[in-house]
């Protein structure tokens, strides 16, 4: 029996070219081409499909509709497999779509969905409850692994770490004392191991502070986002 499928796509060459692309498939079947999130969750109501191949950028905000709708139905269609379609290699989208579960969640690259076969394969894997990220995505998720290993902010320990994230608020040591309920000489305690442990020795404590801050922000930061054309 063939795989009842909904597609969600604003850009309408795109939603063109992957009708185009699983109408060469004989065990697919596409039930309805959507253009937005009210239109998906509708189809998927109307449709009951196996899975849902969305785009992860839709109106009205074009952010990540596709994730939101990912989550909505992991609520009302728990059975229904979800590929997401993106055109950024950014390891934070693909673990906000995995956040609630990876059972039936699959991340494709737009720039590979010519690539009917790598396609095809994260549908017939999501539709079986399995999951699926595409090989970019994985290697920018070990390569941002890696660089988190390498970087001093590994040194600091889970306490330091929270001082560090209170400091990045721009609160005075008074001010976190108060908000993580420890005395201000622990605060000064933990914030002179934390310069320490950044290797922020030779400045003033104000400076510090700012570098200290900016080496943390950094290394929040996503590392690997590559915007596509």
């Amino acid at each position: 029996m063939a795989l009842r499928l909904v597609l969600a796509e604003d850009n309408l060459l795109v939603r063109e070219g992957v009708i185009s692309l699983l109408s060469t498939i004989d065990d697919l079947e596409l039930v309805a081409a959507c253009s937005d999130p009210t239109e998906l969750l509708a189809a998927v109501d109307e449709h009951t499909p196996d899975v849902v191949v969305t785009d992860i950028r839709m109106p009205p905000t074009h952010t990540d509709e596709g994730i939101q709708a990912a989550r909505r139905l992991r609520e009302v269609a728990p059975d229904v497999g979800v590929v997401v379609l993106s055109q950024y290699i950014e390891p934070a989208y693909a673990l906000d779509l995995l956040a609630d579960g990876t059972r039936g969640r699959g991340y494709v690259l737009k720039d590979h969905v010519d690539d009917v076969e790598r396609l095809v394969t994260a549908i017939r894997t999501v539709a079986t409850g399995g999951s699926y990220i595409d090989d970019d995505v994985v290697d920018a998720l070990v390569r941002g692994r890696a660089r988190a290993v390498d970087s001093p902010l590994a040194a600091l320990s889970a306490r330091e770490t929270e001082v560090l994230a209170e400091l990045a608020t721009g609160r005075n040591n008074a001010a976190i004392s108060r908000e993580m309920g420890i005395s201000q000489h622990a605060i000064e305690k933990h914030t002179s191991a934390i310069f320490a442990k950044l290797g922020l020795t030779e400045d003033t404590d104000a400076n510090r502070r700012v570098a200290a801050v900016l080496l943390f922000l950094a290394g929040r930061a996503p590392t690997s986002a590559v915007e596509r054309p």
